[in-house]
């Protein structure tokens, strides 16, 4: 049986979205196979491991006195979560602190959402530590992450977007220059956070003041603002892609319904009819009722969508629809968005999607231990540099 550390929580304002996924991902996964691993970093950034992290009851009552701090070393190959122990009546009668294996990791499943986590942070990590690890790596991670690295990118793959331009925060002192490049798009205008998800800090404007406003919230979470022109009264068309490279799946298409202009934090996540999938219950359509040409118009942008950023394992991709003219709105990577009930309608259980990104992760970790990565050579000796220290 694999050891598959689950790691959630992070330094974030999804920080509680991370935790319930976490949860979810522990509670689903096929036990016959796996052991998950409760790996829960507090909002301070500390490690926390322990079975009392299986339960939501510890959460709610914000007590983690029965949690074990761990950490990874950061070595090369070394897959170990480790905790120091302290002994009482050691030499001389004084305690010892000792370092002591926690638990030995084969893979980690990072279920971090926003900054810290979702942006590649952690993949780094990981990375350095050659673990093998669920998801995009650092470099799609970031990509996914950044709402306007991810559109620059689209638009070199020719993917269909609405108008945009984005700005940094010192840029706001001269307002009027903003308003100004606003203005010629033409309002409405959504005003969003570079890198932030679960509509964190986004707004609509549908004129001057309004865009004031909304670009006083998104500078609060971010010091780059992403300005989308809106596309007034559109359909919403989520789709997940599942695989790597060129080795692609994709899911059913659901429509949700009912929303007027943005769903916002509370809309997705505050807790709706016990046992509703997805966002709070969020009514929608699944599948999406759509034309056989818009939903395969669609399957072909979710895919180049998923491919353009190099991503691996599962991702949703949001599309507005203006009568039958698709847009690519973004691209949600893990964790941002398991879309396990998108992979249900299509017959693939929750737990088998978790057991097929287990899987796949493992696939990119024998690829890239293909790779060299030290090259033998005499530069110490054939360089002059250090001959008058």
């Amino acid at each position: 049986m694999e050891n598959i550390a689950v790691v959630f929580g992070g330094r974030s304002v999804e920080h509680e979205v991370s935790v319930i996924t976490g949860m979810q991902i522990m509670e689903n996964m096929d036990k016959s196979k796996y052991n998950p691993i409760p790996l829960y970093i507090t909002k301070e950034g500390k490690f926390l491991s322990g079975d009392v992290l299986k339960d939501f009851t510890t959460f709610k009552e914000n007590d983690f006195s029965k949690a074990v701090e761990v950490f990874f070393k950061g070595y090369n190959e070394d897959f170990n979560l480790y905790t120091v122990s302290s002994k009482k009546g050691g030499l001389f009668g004084k305690d010892s602190r000792d370092v002591e294996v926690f638990a030995k990791v084969d893979v980690v499943f990072p279920a971090l959402h926003g900054t810290y986590g979702e942006d590649g942070c952690f993949q780094g990590l990981l990375e350095l530590m050659s673990v093998p690890y669920v998801g995009c790596g650092v470099t799609p991670a970031g990509v996914g992450m950044d709402k306007v690295i991810m559109k620059k990118v689209f638009q070199s793959e020719d993917i269909p977007m609405t108008e945009y331009f984005y700005f940094y925060r010192d840029e706001w002192k001269e307002q009027e220059k903003i308003i100004e490049k606003a203005e010629k798009i033409g309002y409405s205008l959504f005003v969003k956070p570079a890198n932030l998800g679960s509509s964190v800090g986004i707004s609509k404007a549908k004129n001057k003041e309004e865009f004031i406003e909304a670009v006083e919230v998104a500078i609060r979470y971010d010091r780059k603002i992403l300005v989308e022109k809106a596309v007034e009264n559109p359909r919403e068309i989520n789709i997940a892609v599942m695989g790597y490279e060129n080795d692609l799946v994709v899911s059913a298409c659901e429509e949700p319904v009912g929303w007027k202009d943005l769903l916002k934090y509370e809309d997705k996540y505050v807790a709706g009819p016990k046992g509703s999938k997805g966002m709070k219950g969020q009514k929608k359509n699944l599948p999406a009722n759509i034309s056989d040409t818009v939903r395969e118009e669609i399957e072909k942008y979710a895919k180049l969508a998923f491919r353009a950023i190099d991503a691996m394992g599962d991702a949703r991709i949001d599309f507005l629809l203006e009568g039958d003219t698709v847009y690519v709105n973004e691209i949600n990577t893990l964790p941002g968005s398991l879309a396990f009930y998108l992979w249900e309608e299509s017959g693939i259980s929750f737990k088998e999607l978790i057991t097929r990104l287990i899987e796949l992760s493992k696939v990119r970790y024998e690829q890239k231990a293909e790779n060299i990565t030290s090259y033998d050579s005499n530069l110490y000796k054939n360089t002059s540099y250090g001959a008058k220290l």
